[in-house]
């Protein structure tokens, strides 16, 4: 028996983004396509197979150790980025400027999305979904220069709206338009 299952639901990739330089700033700029490898996307700053702790795992490793690079992708829902600009009284919201590398559509309660989840498309690239990505003050600095007084309102906004991180299981192109169906893993719910 699979330990994953494919859904009836598909999303639609309606915006990529990739991030040239870290350092220069937390944006991302649009692109036609991602050409996802075991490391990431390539060229983007964040990929690799791993990375420096940060704050969001501290109290499983001290910070800046290296661990697995587990968020090489930041994927966020068209209908959760609708309703983040309506939480902050904006009109939209530009992925670029919250360092999305994927904009989906048609997928429900996409943060919250069964961590080990795949998204998978046709031509068999696959994503494994590592957790919701938590909403921070990082996307605010360039979220106010593109629309003052507005950056400080992001964090509370996207609260459970925010998407998922995840990294690539299976290497592959990634296009606007391609479709994403989702596979969730074949077990119940935890019980404490």
């Amino acid at each position: 028996m699979p330990a994953l299952v494919a859904t009836e639901y598909v999303g639609r990739v309606t915006w990529l983004g990739l991030n040239d330089d870290r350092a220069a700033g937390l944006g991302n700029r649009a692109v036609d396509a991602l050409e996802l490898r075991f490391s990431g996307p390539v060229g983007e700053s964040r990929s690799g197979l791993t990375r420096a702790s940060c704050s969001r795992v501290v109290t499983q490793y001290p910070k800046g150790s290296e661990i697995r690079n587990t968020r090489q992708l930041c994927m966020m829902s068209a209908e959760e980025l609708t309703d983040i600009a309506e939480n902050m009284g904006i009109d939209a919201l530009d992925p670029a400027l919250l360092s999305v590398s994927i904009l989906v559509t048609g997928l429900p309660d996409f943060t919250h999305l069964p961590p080990a989840s795949r998204l998978v498309t046709a031509g068999g690239a696959s994503i494994c979904i590592d957790m919701e990505n938590r909403p921070c003050h990082l996307p605010a600095k360039g979220i106010e220069a593109a629309m003052p007084s507005k950056g400080g309102l992001f964090k509370a906004a996207a609260k459970g709206r925010r998407g998922v991180t995840g990294w690539v299981e299976r290497e592959g192109a990634l296009r606007l338009s391609d479709e994403l169906r989702l596979h969730v893993p074949d077990q119940r719910a935890w019980q404490s």
